[in-house]
């Protein structure tokens, strides 16, 4: 029988993760991401994958690949100049945002300035209407006219966002081809994010063309470099929402992959609950360079339509740019292995978001960094073994991290090393924590009902402890932990989600109107979709509803069939029911029957089109059968007593299924170390997962 040969490569902040799949056996490594050219870290990495199987570039049969360039272009400001060509009199829209402050009450607000200058914003006569009517023609001599001007301006990509182009993008269209003489890159809004709310429409589209150039470039040249290594295989993307495209569809739209990492992740977690039958679980992952937290239900992770970045106030919502796109919902912040921990004017350790990255990364790389990192303080307080992180590809100095932790942070507190270590670890657990419960309760959820799956190099490191502050009993540690993004790559369906904006009243529901809604948006997601599978394809639909005059919706399914003018309500049902979820109960006398009170309305309606993806094999969760002793021990510092402790050492390969250590120990392997504090105790499972359980916890 013939195995299957895929790879996957994520791009992160500071590592590079590469996980080969050889039939049911995987192959993992992690390099140091290289920001000149990210692409040479892939190829790295490959080298060492391929050669460990005994295997070729040639044999490879498909490579999925999610990176954060596009994140960091948005983050970092290094995208293309931009001309945003948009409605006379809503030149300054992506300025003046909505108007709203996250913070009311503090007068020295700090928003995300726009991509766009204003100098740079061009506006055109020409008008759409809130239904799509055309209220006034398109100028298209003014077009003509910009056409040169932006030729010559020096310009990278152009952006189009007209007024209510979600309902009819005529226009955008038509300028598209007059400014298509400039030969520069073309964003529509109509095309890029159909939806209502011109500032979050308005700010997509800028951000597509903004970094459209950049990864246009990058996304040609590694596929070049790959023909020349002799691959022949197909490259697809992991955009945000989780599911695979095109490199050609990613390359037109790259707003998409802004989280395509991150969604790697999560999809990792969510495989990982449904092979031992977990309905709740909290995902955490911890890279390099930030962290991220999901929650998964019923083998799902939570979805959204839009989200922010570049967030000028932790957690705050409405402080960063919104991407206004189909996304895997999750809270990240800067609290990653390379994250810079420093003391504030009013004493305080703080933690990120500033990260040392890969150049040069925490001063135990030496590097040349000098600067304390959370990886210096892992190394101080003993949870990492210098001559074996990464497999022993990078030789950590303790000297090193004991220096920078103590000129930054230990000498202006007046702390030994290892004390700062620990105030530097007790800090990013605890904003790590805060992040879990903010992003809970936003979902009015209580996160300690949820198992917590860690994954990522630096998760593992501090699992146990952020159980700890969460009251959380029990968390998996799967195997291959340390590329958990890259192997989630690997099971990802192929798969697109179409939006498309429309005020439907549930009092004058036309249901022919909105089969032929659906039916468009099926044909659009089915396409992205055959482009890489050929396999059985299935659709979800949701429609994004309130109550007339709400300022949010909230998304209530629909059946995958078409619709007759009974389903009105069936809809309304459906809505009320989730409405009560959300908010405890829906409000009595505001659903329009008998042309009372206020209507019940359809906003928005998404269609999600995925090819079928097999279940994993079924896991039964075990907390021991046998209790094992470590073979190796090492002082290690313990947070519950405040100094070094004698821990166990012992290799994940090494314990057998059903095997119970009692905690503290470390168990070592070659990308990450699972750090089991003194209040658990970890069993290995029948897959190679790690199970870390609360000593009082039987079951």
């Amino acid at each position: 029988m013939t195995q299957s040969i895929r790879l996957g490569a994520d791009i992160g902040g500071t590592f590079t993760d590469i996980a080969l799949e050889v039939g049911d056996r995987i192959h993992s490594t992690k390099v140091l991401t290289n920001y000149t050219a990210p692409e040479q870290a892939i190829l790295d990495g490959m080298e060492v994958v391929l050669a460990e199987a005994g295997l070729g570039y040639a044999d490879l049969e498909i490579l999925i690949h999610g990176t954060t360039l596009a994140t960091n272009a948005l983050i970092e400001r290094r995208g293309a100049k931009v001309a945003f060509v948009t409605t006379e009199g809503f030149r300054d829209v992506i300025e003046m945002r909505t108007e709203s402050r996250f913070d009311q009450y503090d007068l020295n607000l700090k928003l995300p300035t726009p991509l766009v200058p204003r100098e740079d914003r061009f506006p055109v006569a020409g008008r759409i209407g809130a239904q799509g009517q055309e209220l006034a023609a398109l100028d298209e001599a003014t077009l003509v006219a910009l056409a040169q001007t932006i030729a010559k301006g020096g310009y990278g990509a152009i952006a189009v966002g007209f007024m209510h182009s979600y309902m009819n993008g005529a226009h955008e269209v038509r300028a598209r081809e007059i400014l298509a003489t400039t030969g520069l890159p073309i964003s529509i809004s109509s095309e890029v994010s159909p939806q209502m709310r011109e500032f979050e429409r308005f700010n997509t589209v800028c951000a597509n063309a903004y970094v459209r150039p950049q990864m246009a470039d990058y996304l040609g040249r590694f596929q070049v470099r790959l023909k020349e290594k002799g691959a022949t295989c197909p490259v697809f993307m992991i955009h945000s929402g989780g599911g695979l495209i095109s490199v050609e569809t990613a390359s037109e739209f790259p707003v998409r992959l802004v989280e395509s990492g991150p969604a790697g992740g999560a999809i990792f977690a969510a495989d990982v609950a449904q092979r031992f039958g977990l309905e709740k679980v909290v995902s955490y992952d911890m890279g390099g360079t930030t962290a991220k937290i999901c929650l998964i239900e019923d083998f799902a992770p939570k979805t959204a339509r839009t989200f922010e970045v570049a967030r000028t106030t932790r957690f705050a919502k409405g402080s960063g740019m919104p991407i206004s796109i189909p996304v895997i919902e999750m809270i990240e912040i800067g609290a990653g292995g390379g994250s810079i921990a420093w003391v504030d004017a009013m004493g305080r350790i703080q933690t990120g978001p500033e990260s040392a990255g890969s150049e040069p990364g925490p001063a135990c790389y030496q590097r040349g960094g000098n600067r304390p990192a959370i990886t210096d303080a892992d190394l101080i307080l003993s949870k990492l073994d210098p001559d074996n992180f990464a497999g022993g590809a990078i030789k950590l100095s303790t000297e090193k991290a004991a220096a920078a932790v103590g000129a930054h942070v230990g000498d202006r507190l007046k702390l030994s090393a290892q004390s700062a270590a620990f105030g530097i670890c007790e800090v990013v657990d605890e904003n790590m924590a805060n992040a879990a419960r903010v992003h809970a309760v936003e979902n009015g959820k209580n996160i300690s009902d949820n198992m917590m799956i860690a994954f990522g190099g630096a998760a593992p490191l501090h699992a146990a402890r952020l159980c700890e502050k969460l009251g959380i009993d029990r968390c998996l540690v799967p195997p291959g932990a340390g590329v958990g993004s890259a192997i989630g790559f690997l099971k990802a369906p192929f798969g697109y989600e179409s939006l498309a904006s429309r005020i439907i009243g549930m009092s004058s529901f036309d249901p022919a109107s909105v089969n032929a809604l659906v039916a468009g948006l099926k044909d659009t997601a089915k396409g992205f979709v055959a482009q890489g599978s050929a396999g059985a394809v299935y659709c979800e639909t949701v429609a994004f509803m309130r109550y007339r005059g709400q300022g949010w919706e909230i998304p209530v399914p629909l059946p995958d069939r078409p619709f007759t003018a009974e389903d009105a309500n069936l809809i309304r049902d459906g809505f009320r029911s989730a409405y009560a979820r959300y908010f405890g109960r829906a409000i009595d006398g505001l659903d329009g029957v008998g042309g009372s009170g206020l209507e019940i309305e359809i906003v928005t309606i998404s269609v999600k089109a995925a090819d079928q993806r097999p279940a994993p094999a079924p896991v039964t969760l075990t907390t021991g059968r046998s209790t094992a002793a470590a073979p190796m021990s090492r002082p290690v510092f313990d947070p519950a007593t405040g100094q070094d402790q004698i821990t166990g050492i012992i290799e994940r390969s090494a314990l057998a299924f059903g095997a119970r250590v009692p905690g503290p120990v470390v168990v070592v392997e070659r990308e990450t170390s699972t750090v089991v504090t003194s209040p658990f105790d970890v069993v290995m499972q029948d897959d190679g997962s790690l199970l870390l359980i609360r000593k009082e916890v039987s079951k």
